[in-house]
């Protein structure tokens, strides 16, 4: 008997990109699920046309969204992804050949990243590696928001590695970045203050610079240009905010 597979999806206002993100997905899963946090663009419609459930639901943060969203699955097995993101053909095949012979708990997929146009080859965001297809009885969504990971619940699980990229459209302009940068360097300062963590004056100096210095030099984001250097350059700028966003949350408690 062939595994059955839930396709997992949360969104709002991805009409840009969710049609893509369904289409990948309509031939390898045998459910769609969308939950999505009241969209006010095109977003339903478009999923209505791919016979998706749609289910809507106020947004709960971004990890407790996405544990609601695996909670609502008929099946165990998991392929999940955000509206801006699609399976490759490559990946696509991995994930039928999956069905006649799933081997392990879950399975990472590298993430190839198109910003402005570009598809970033290099720095921190490839190749990205994202555990997006798994057994919901072994793991769940977890972390920081917005950093969400999916956590396997034993030490002694196995994972393994598919084939092919999950293509993630990201910003396709530079204020498209600027203003997701202050958005979620926002969020991660709440989430750190909720947590108890801190921002000494040497987090804030220390930290963005070498966030920039990985990416940029020791993960070759030179080698992708000029958005190379905008998107190190911003992976530094999150960091700094994140930090003085935090100092700030303490000044005003």
């Amino acid at each position: 008997m062939m595994l059955k597979l839930s396709g997992v999806i949360i969104t709002y206002n991805e009409e840009r990109n969710i049609a893509e993100c369904l289409a990948s997905l309509i031939n390898v899963v045998d459910e769609i699920i969308v939950v999505d946090s009241y969209s006010t663009d095109g977003t339903k419609a478009i999923c209505q046309r791919f016979d998706a459930t749609f289910i809507e639901q106020k947004f709960l943060g971004y990890i407790e969204q996405k544990n609601f969203a695996l909670s609502q699955a008929s099946y165990n097995h998991i392929v999940s992804l955000d509206g801006d993101e699609a399976l490759s053909n490559t990946l696509q095949q991995s994930i039928l050949d999956l069905k006649k012979n799933w081997s392990y708990d879950g399975y990472y997929c590298n993430r190839l990243n198109n910003f402005c146009g570009q598809w970033i080859k290099h720095s921190d965001w490839y190749p990205n590696k994202k555990l997006r297809v798994f057994d919901r009885r072994k793991g769940h969504w977890q972390g920081l928001n917005p950093h969400d990971y999916v956590a396997l619940n034993e030490a002694n699980t196995k994972i393994g590695h598919l084939k092919g990229d999950i293509l993630h459209k990201t910003y396709q302009s530079y204020s498209e970045f600027n203003k997701k940068t202050e958005y979620f360097s926002t969020i991660a300062a709440q989430a750190y203050f909720d947590n108890g963590k801190k921002a000494s004056v040497w987090k804030i100096i220390w930290n963005p610079t070498w966030a920039f210095f990985k990416s940029y030099i020791l993960r070759l984001g030179f080698l992708d240009g000029f958005n190379g250097l905008v998107i190190c350059v911003q992976t530094a700028n999150i960091t700094f905010l994140k930090y003085i966003k935090l100092r700030e949350l303490y000044r005003q408690s």
